[in-house]
């Protein structure tokens, strides 16, 4: 009963961890997550399209309901950049006007995201994150990073373009309105920018982008910005986060259904992925399943309470980390934190102006662009060049939830292509005084026995691979005679396609008069075969323990005379079939 109590209510388990020092150290950190959050949470929120308030509303419930009901003591919930622009690319999607009807259909999202966060989390579909490549993601991010700094362009020039536009129809808007650029926004957004670089470069840890924000303001007013054409955020309501009911419309619900599936997909790979990448440093054990239910019902609660949809922040995460967070009160106090400023100081936005907010998102798109990580793949494999490229693109040039589609699916394909193509390889024995080992012939120009043959598999032998199995194996034995090894150690499973597969396989080469035995099977797949009734079909007698058991099985039944004329002398006992 108590351990169904902690697995429904995970806060349970670090509860009896708090000490005196836990809470101060959690104080600190929670200081330090309030101080960070606070520009951020008004900057996302001015990527989703939603007034800045909304950005702190989330910054305030997400946190609270994903550190007690999540598995990480570090992780800190709340508005991220790039799920900002997916939720702002799915409303406009489908009409939703800026204002009420935005803000209504922005809720409902968030709803949806939520509650398919939570029912894969009580599913226990906490590895599917797993099955997400990190190429996708990287490629999503920095498409994501390029509509983001798009996007603020017109703030920053001080310029009129319609908001819910393509990249593409962004990119033409700007360029025929440049001639009435207001050179007052563009100062604001270049001092502001060149604030925030100097601030971090100088002064590392330090809140660079809250004083930014403050050196453009400054600015601003010095120049009487507002005077000359400068849009300002405007003030805060100074209150808590109001308590509303999504509202459900059959329409709405129909149309941003499939984005809210890519909101909570993104969302859990963004939370896991942190959480995770943080666990590695802390050693904490993350649960994926736990995870997915304290995002999910972040987002769940949050619907209700003003929120738009919420995930890890790994700038927020990494920051409460590395000030000595302890547990999640951590997340639960830079909350409160900030409840408090928001309810202390309403005006703290009203002369915030836009282009300086403009340049803030710029240099946080900018950051979301991993160039280590692009670069790397652009240089890797065929196979992930092409998934980041075609990600990258379609984030660009389609909707943005089916760019996340585009690039799982495609990543997919090429796992299932590697997958369903095992690996036959020759190999041929190198006889040393310590041992007989066992190489590559291609890779080390090994010699190989005319009359016995070697093979090693490496994969699984499932229904999706046997085309390409049987052609491969037809293939290297076209043109050789004798009998044949299969090395199978790296056969990680087999279903009763493959075996059946094997079995007619070994029958067509015993029909030319060929032995055919198989070495070095794992136990279990073994096993697997027995289960199956194709052990006892293809012939247990078939089946040896190590490869050196099977050659010296072969090599018995080898023609001594045909070794009296060879060369090659592949094998230790060649010598001694020679003089025979």
């Amino acid at each position: 009963m108590n351990s169904r109590l902690h697995r429904l209510l995970p806060f349970l388990n670090w509860l009896t961890q708090i000490t005196p020092t836990t809470v101060r150290a959690d104080l600190i950190a929670g200081l330090t997550g309030a101080i960070i959050v606070l520009p951020q949470g008004v900057a996302y929120a001015f990527i989703a399209g939603l007034p800045p308030e909304y950005g702190l509303y989330t910054a305030v419930v997400t946190p609270i309901i994903a550190a007690l009901f999540g598995s990480s003591h570090h992780l800190i919930s709340g508005p991220t950049a790039a799920i900002s622009i997916v939720v702002i690319s799915v409303v406009s999607s489908i009409g939703a006007e800026p204002g009420e009807a935005f803000i209504a259909t922005t809720m409902l999202l968030t709803l949806l995201a939520g509650l398919i966060q939570l029912g894969l989390g009580i599913l226990r579909l906490g590895t599917l994150v797993n099955f997400i490549s990190h190429t996708v993601v990287i490629g999503f991010t920095a498409g994501a990073a390029v509509l983001i700094g798009t996007s603020q362009l017109k703030h920053i020039f001080g310029l009129s373009v319609e908001s819910g536009l393509h990249f593409y129809e962004q990119l033409n808007q700007l360029a025929d309105s440049l001639a009435s650029t207001n050179l007052s926004s563009l100062a604001i957004a270049a001092v502001t920018l060149a604030s925030a670089i100097i601030i971090r470069k100088l002064w590392r840890g330090a809140p660079y982008m809250l004083l930014a924000m403050l050196v453009g303001s400054l600015f601003c007013f010095a120049i009487d910005g507002a005077a000359q054409g400068v849009k300002l955020v405007g003030s805060l309501p100074g209150t808590l986060p109001p308590f509303v009911i999504p509202t459900f419309d059959a329409a709405s619900l129909a149309g941003i259904l499939s984005g809210a599936f890519a909101v909570a997909l993104l969302g859990l790979i963004e939370a896991v992925s942190i959480a995770r990448s943080i666990a590695l440093r802390s050693g904490q054990r993350i649960n994926g399943n736990q995870e997915f239910i304290g995002q999910g019902l972040s987002n769940v609660v949050g619907s209700f309470f003003s929120c738009y949809a919420g995930s890890g922040s790994f700038t927020r995460s990494g920051a409460n980390y590395d000030a000595g967070a302890q547990t999640p009160l951590a997340a639960i106090f830079a909350a409160l934190l900030l409840v408090s400023i928001i309810l202390l100081l309403p005006g703290m936005t009203a002369y915030l102006p836009m282009p300086a907010m403009g340049a803030i998102v710029l240099l946080i798109a900018w950051n979301l662009i991993d160039f280590k990580h692009l670069l790397g793949l652009a240089k890797a494999h065929r196979n992930e060049a092409v998934t980041l490229l075609v990600t990258l693109m379609a984030t660009l040039l389609a909707e943005l939830e089916f760019a996340i589609y585009i690039g799982v699916f495609l990543s997919l394909a090429f796992y299932l292509r590697r997958a369903s193509r095992p690996k036959l390889t020759q190999i041929a024995p190198l006889e040393r005084p310590n041992g007989r080992y066992l190489r590559n012939v291609g890779r080390y120009a090994m010699a190989e026995c005319p009359q016995i043959s070697i093979v090693r598999i490496d994969g699984s032998l499932f229904f999706g691979a046997l085309e390409h199995l049987q052609d491969q194996l037809q293939q290297s034995l076209s043109d050789r005679k004798g009998d044949l090894l299969l090395v199978a150690k790296g056969v990680n499973h087999i279903d009763l396609s493959g075996a059946q597969m094997l079995d007619n396989e070994i029958r067509r080469l015993e029909r030319e008069g060929r032995r055919v035995l198989i070495s070095s099977l794992k136990g279990y797949i073994r096993e697997e075969l027995n289960t199956m009734g194709q052990l006892e079909r293809i012939g247990a007698q078939r089946f040896v323990e190590t490869t050196g058991e099977a050659l010296e099985i072969l090599l018995t039944g080898v023609d001594q005379t045909v070794c009296a004329s060879c060369t090659k002398r592949v094998f230790g006992e060649c010598a001694g079939f020679a003089k025979n």
